[in-house]
């Protein structure tokens, strides 16, 4: 299965609307491998994310789930700009490990309605992330 296929079908899955997937470079930032329904100008911001810059950069960093209950009146710096010209409200970025323990990817997923994540749903998210082909 491709990363495209994989993303639309963990979206779908999940009942978000739209979605990323990022692959951590040599370099230690992500780059963007695959999306649904992320606008063109969004994608070329994201094209490349450092770490620690935006919700999938901070996911990165800290190894754990990035999440907000509104992207677009977020005012605790993790989310980017860029990311309100998605239309979503809730959303979470999910890091990624590898076999080694290490993050290898981070995950994006956003719905349209404003919302909290239970921890239990953010578990089965990030478990289900695993699955992204490597």
């Amino acid at each position: 299965m491709t990363t495209q296929a994989w993303l639309e079908k963990f979206l779908a899955n999940h009942h978000g609307i739209a979605g990323t997937a990022h692959r951590r470079t040599a370099d230690d930032d992500l780059e963007l491998i695959a999306s649904v329904n992320i606008p063109p100008p969004v994608q070329e911001l994201v094209r490349r994310v450092p770490r620690g810059k935006g919700m999938a950069g901070l996911a990165l960093e800290r190894g754990e789930p990035v999440s907000t209950c509104n992207i677009q009146t977020d005012a605790t710096g993790q989310v980017r700009p860029g990311a309100r010209m998605v239309g979503a409200q809730a959303g979470v970025a999910l890091p990624v490990r590898g076999v080694d323990g290490q993050v290898r990817a981070v995950v994006g997923i956003a719905y349209k309605e404003e919302r909290t994540l239970k921890e239990s749903e953010l578990h089965a998210l990030e478990a289900d992330a695993g699955g992204l082909p490597s």
